[in-house]
């Protein structure tokens, strides 16, 4: 319907049949049928058409007044929904581990949301695993591919780690030349999930593992970084956590002819996770990307790209 009346306005425009054709590249034959479509379906007869002329009725001419306001409305309604589209809008729950959360997430907010003013963002800080459907959370950010297969997953980045410790405990302790040695330093533990804890590490090819020890531990890097500028031990950390006080000169990394890890399939990489529907549904299927520089040594300073 809406399509007849965009042609019935044009033709009260031009005139004539013949013009209108034209102007819409559509056969003479066409736009007297569809008229005649629409004067069906009013069940009004709208022209008064002869050989030399085409004047409107009285019913032609009170629909040709209402058409234009409709065509105007529907214009408007195209284009708020068009914009509405293009601008995501609504709420976002974000569920992200502590330390990248409240360390490194939490500084990009600001631009982010100035980018989208009509979205509005929920953080929560938790290292435990949630469930995202219970737990109404649109994203998770975790470190390692989710085993759960509904699941979508953007990689934000690889999870390499550095062994440091502040230079006033490597001032009291020997420096380990080996990853052995560390077995005989406080080695602040990140989640341990079992009675005795392990480092891995791989050189040339080679791979092997150091049980270490500690007083203390936490399921989050945040309390460990604290504690090792505090003096208090030897700690492994992701690189995007500690390359800012390496570069300062507030831990002194070690062991680096070693690529160290957290588990013996490496120390991951960090994962976006959200349902397939939510997200988008949320963003109106508009996924924009900021691109972010990750902290990094000069040489393994890293760009990636985040889909929110």
């Amino acid at each position: 319907m809406l399509d007849l009346i965009k042609i019935f306005c044009k033709t009260v425009e031009l005139g004539s049949f013949s013009k209108t054709a034209q102007v819409l590249k559509m056969a003479p034959s066409s736009i007297a049928r569809n008229i005649d479509a629409l004067e069906r379906q009013l069940k009004v007869t709208l022209f008064k058409r002869s050989t030399r002329s085409l004047t409107l009725t009285d019913q032609g001419e009170s629909f040709y007044t209402g058409a234009e306001h409709l065509l105007l409305q529907s214009e408007q309604l195209i284009a708020k929904t068009r914009n509405q589209q293009q601008s995501p809008q609504g709420l976002i729950k974000i569920s992200v581990f502590e330390s990248f959360g409240r360390l490194f997430l939490s500084r990009y907010m600001n631009e982010f949301l100035s980018l989208y003013p009509r979205l509005k963002i929920e953080l929560n800080f938790d290292n435990h695993n949630v469930d995202l459907s219970r737990d109404a959370i649109d994203l998770a950010i975790r470190i390692g591919h989710p085993q759960d297969s509904s699941l979508k997953a953007r990689k934000l980045l690889t999870n390499t780690t550095s062994i440091c410790a502040s230079p006033g405990y490597w001032q009291q302790q020997l420096v380990p030349q080996t990853p052995a040695e560390l077995a005989e330093h406080n080695c602040l533990l990140l989640n341990p999930i079992r009675q005795r804890s392990y480092w891995y590490f791989s050189r040339a090819g080679k791979a092997s593992k150091i049980l270490i020890d500690g007083n203390l531990s936490s399921r989050g890097g945040s309390a460990l970084l604290a504690a090792a500028l505090d003096g208090l031990g030897v700690v492994q950390l992701s690189s995007w956590l500690i390359d800012p006080y390496i570069e300062s000169g507030q831990l002194i990394p070690v062991l680096q002819q070693w690529q160290p890890s957290l588990s013996a399939q490496g120390s991951g990489e960090i994962f976006a996770l959200y349902h397939s529907d939510s997200l988008s549904q949320r963003l109106s299927k508009t996924w924009r990307a900021i691109t972010y520089r990750f902290p990094g040594r000069k040489a393994r300073e890293q760009q990636t790209t985040l889909y929110f």
